[in-house]
């Protein structure tokens, strides 16, 4: 099963098909996803253009190399049907990746908070403890997809936002320093209404903040583009210990 997942990245090209400009990566799927198993404090964030296709193809790989997998979706676009048509290509059943696959989702940045702190806690558990007959090592892995989008909700108040989401960090932080792997992928915030007065101000202000602090949270940073052509960039590794990127300063001055 394993040698029919090692390159993934002729997979992933089936999402953009119908645009055949859009068929490389500089840097492969495969060799990303080596890399951040390699790394020992697993905070990964993946961030741009169609983060939740690739967060559910990377559901599916990572099933289908027998690791579980915890999904807490907050921007409701995790897609099943991506892990089923990976399991097809590998002649691999579906329904034995979709197994190892649980999903949560939220709606509201107070579902958000509470599913990445006492509920992400129990899932964890009952999947360790699920799999504890497969591997006595292997910690389940976990993705946040669209971390900051419930966050980003104009009827909250930055206010209540910022100690939530704070909080919500410091869970996740506990997690992986037990060795609980994070992959989270943001796909681009959409940008606060042009408007006039403090709310307009005030919307850029949270979403700079949500930005800024997601960056600092996360160890590896990887830029999911598709100007010419489906790309992933290494924007922030080890050697910058926690520093903010040139992507960061833009989004700070946007």
């Amino acid at each position: 099963m394993d040698s029919k997942l090692r390159t993934p990245n002729s997979e992933l090209r089936t999402l953009w098909e119908q645009d055949p400009k859009r068929t490389t990566l500089p840097l492969t799927l495969d060799e990303v996803l080596s890399q951040v198993q390699s790394y020992i404090s697993r905070k990964v964030l993946f961030w741009g253009e169609r983060a939740g296709e690739i967060s559910s193809y990377v559901a599916g790989w990572l099933a289908g190399k027998g690791i579980t997998v915890i999904v807490l979706d907050g921007a409701n676009r995790f897609d099943p049907y991506t892990v089923s048509s990976l399991a097809r290509r590998a002649w691999i059943p579906p329904e034995r990746l979709l197994k190892s696959i649980r999903i949560a989702r939220a709606f509201t940045c107070y579902q958000m908070a509470t599913l990445m702190g006492e509920r992400l806690v129990s899932l964890v558990h009952a999947r360790a403890v699920g799999a504890i007959h497969e591997s006595l090592l292997q910690k389940p892995w976990v993705i946040l997809l669209g971390p900051l989008t419930t966050f980003l909700d104009e009827d909250v108040s930055e206010r209540e936002v910022r100690p939530l989401f704070e909080r919500s960090l410091r869970k996740i932080e506990g997690m992986a320093s037990e060795g609980v792997p994070f992959l989270l992928f943001q796909s681009n915030p959409p940008h606060p209404p042009l408007r006039k007065g403090e709310e307009g101000r005030f919307m850029s202000s949270k979403r700079v903040y949500l930005m800024k602090r997601l960056f600092q949270f996360s160890n590896l940073v990887w830029r999911i583009s598709l100007d010419e052509e489906l790309q992933i960039v290494l924007e922030k590794g080890l050697t910058e210990k926690y520093q903010m990127t040139s992507t960061q300063s833009q989004i700070s001055s946007s």
